[in-house]
Formats: structure tokens, C-alpha cells, sequence
């Protein structure tokens, strides 16, 4: 039984080829899949500094347990609030968000869940 060693050097891609590479290809890889890492988490650190305040707004009210949902009908949102607020949340609320011009509070409702969400 005769085996052949081929002279054609493996697919770029394969496992084959992965093989054949060499010790500064692997480094490469590895270099690439840590720079790809290492943007990705300053994208994700970016993401507060891309937020409207409105919308930092909304989600440090929530995040303090608020309750308020927004309705929204025909572009009109108006404000529910079923149970009560915990007291940093509506401490929050009343020193936040009340004290906003009406276009302003307008963009935090906005971002509030809404009484169709669960």
C-alpha cells in the first residue's frame, strides 16, 4: 500500500489548513479575536454615553422601583400610577422629572413601559 503526501497546500479555512498554519498565524488569530473582545466592551462601556438623558431618566426611576406606566393614544401619553411608589422613586420622580419642562417629562414618559406591557 503506497500512501501520497499531497503538494497542494490545504484550503485557507479548513481544519486542514488550520494544520499547516504557523505559530504567527495562530498569534494573529488570537491578536484578532482579543481586539474584536476588547471593542465590543468599549462599545458596551459607549452605550451610557449615547443614552438621552431622558431615557437615563426613565431607567433610574424604574431601576429605584417606580411603578408609573406611560398610555399612549393618538400620540397623547399620559401618566398611570396604580400602586405606590417606593420613597427614593418618587422622591425621584417629584425632584426629577416634575420639576422638567413639559416637553422634557413628554421624552421621559416616553421611555416608561407601557400599560400594554407586562
Amino acid at each position: 500500500m503506497m500512501i501520497s503526501i499531497s503538494t497542494v497546500p490545504p484550503e485557507s479555512g479548513t481544519d486542514d489548513a488550520r494544520c499547516a498554519d504557523t505559530e504567527e498565524a495562530e498569534n494573529d488569530r488570537k491578536r484578532a479575536l482579543e481586539n474584536a473582545r476588547r471593542n465590543a466592551r468599549e462599545t458596551s462601556d459607549l452605550s451610557s454615553d449615547t443614552e438621552t438623558p431622558s431615557l437615563r431618566l426613565a431607567r433610574e426611576y424604574l431601576r429605584l422601583g417606580g411603578h408609573r406606566r406611560s398610555k399612549i393614544d393618538d400620540n397623547i401619553i399620559t401618566v398611570r400610577l396604580w400602586d405606590e411608589d417606593p420613597p427614593e422613586a418618587e422622591r425621584f420622580w417629584k425632584e426629577r422629572v416634575e420639576t422638567l419642562s413639559p416637553y422634557e417629562r413628554h421624552q421621559v414618559e416616553h421611555f416608561l413601559p407601557t400599560i400594554n406591557t407586562p
